[in-house]
């Protein structure tokens, strides 16, 4: 089992910059592929980013290319999403996910966190 518990969302304004955290605990985090996903209301779960397992491959949702970070650091076992130039669009409920691959689809991904909410004012 891998519990995984969500951090730093909030309310900011449209170009503005927020960075999310995702703290892990359980089984070998250092294993795992890490990956955001967000659902807006109303809206099917959808891919943000994702990063290997030694963090030396990321790929990213192409309407957050640019402007999303993910990065991880395993001896602190968690992982980051820095957003910056942020967009209305952007307001969702973010979630961490773990993985043993390297994938998009949220059907590969094991364990969720709860989500911390994301909105963004214009």
């Amino acid at each position: 089992q891998v519990q995984l518990v969500e951090s730093g969302g909030g309310l900011v304004q449209a170009g503005g910059s927020l960075r999310l955290s995702c703290a892990a605990s359980g089984r070998t985090f250092e294993s795992y592929a890490m990956a955001w996903f967000r659902q807006a209301p109303g809206k099917e779960r959808e891919f943000v980013a994702t990063i290997s397992w030694s963090g030396g491959s990321t790929y990213y949702a192409d309407d957050v290319k640019g402007r999303f970070t993910i990065s991880r650091d395993n001896a602190k076992v968690t992982v980051y999403l820095r957003m910056n130039n942020l967009k209305p669009a952007d307001t969702a409920i973010y979630y961490c996910a773990a993985s043993s691959r390297i994938v998009s689809s949220p059907d590969w991904y094991d364990y969720w966190g709860q989500g911390t909410q994301v909105t963004v004012s214009s």
